[in-house]
């Protein structure tokens, strides 16, 4: 294996980060950031900004404030239609 280097390690460090990567690249890039904290650092930063982006897409609207959206919505259609 070989130090694949920043630019690369860059480059494809989100299709690594998604397992989306060779396992030679894979392994390539994996010992680069073992090796670089600048790169080290850069994937932790990438790794729990898409971790909490996924965590707040899977969070959902509390009952009450969906049904006060939907009867504003319903509201609006119906003067639309009046």
């Amino acid at each position: 294996m070989s130090d694949c280097g920043c630019d690369k390690a860059r480059r494809d460090l989100e299709e690594y980060l998604r397992n989306e990567v060779c396992k030679t690249e894979h392994s390539d890039i994996r010992e680069h950031l073992e090796s670089c904290p600048a790169c080290r650092d850069e994937a932790l930063v990438s790794r729990t900004l898409t971790e909490v982006v996924a965590r707040a897409c899977r969070e959902t609207a509390p009952e009450e404030l969906r049904d006060q959206v939907l009867a504003r919505l319903r509201e609006a259609q119906s003067a639309a239609h009046a």
